[in-house]
């Protein structure tokens, strides 16, 4: 084995501020970052896949759902997280972007909203103890959604 990168990590244990769960679109990325720093979340238990939310709120299929629900069961279990951040954002591909509301960006605002519900509905179900949090993410910031009890 031959060491090809060097990097100094603490090795120590630790209880992550929520498991965070986005879309791997690249063009929020660094947003996504700065955002979760902002809100002091140093310690994310990443679960990055496409679609983010989507996977919970409209899954091409049963597996991709509970995929997600074990990340999330195994971030809880593992690293005592005990907050949920579900985002969904604007031009995502798995929905067929913006053209998909033929550039209306307040009726995919609005379905977005609509799926960050259901996604929320999935996680309290599952794992009534965590608090959760909704987010849609545009190319001009984050809105936050109130998830219905």
């Amino acid at each position: 084995m031959r060491k090809v990168f060097h990097f100094d990590s603490a090795p120590d244990p630790y209880i992550a501020d929520a498991a965070v769960l986005c879309c791997f679109d690249e063009r929020l990325r660094t947003a996504t970052q700065k955002f979760l720093r902002h809100h002091r979340i140093l310690h994310p238990d990443m679960i990055v896949v496409a679609g983010g939310a989507k996977t919970l709120a409209s899954p091409r299929n049963d597996f991709e759902q509970d995929f997600i629900l074990e990340q999330i069961r195994l971030s809880i279990r593992l690293h005592q997280a005990r907050r949920v951040i579900l985002t969904c954002h604007s031009d995502c591909a798995t929905y067929g972007g913006l053209a998909v509301y033929k550039g209306d960006r307040e009726a995919e605002a609005r379905h977005h909203a609509e799926e960050l519900r259901h996604a929320a509905k999935s996680v309290r179900t599952t794992f009534p103890e965590v608090e959760i949090e909704c987010y849609f993410a545009s190319f001009e910031g984050f809105f936050e959604i109130m998830a219905a009890d």
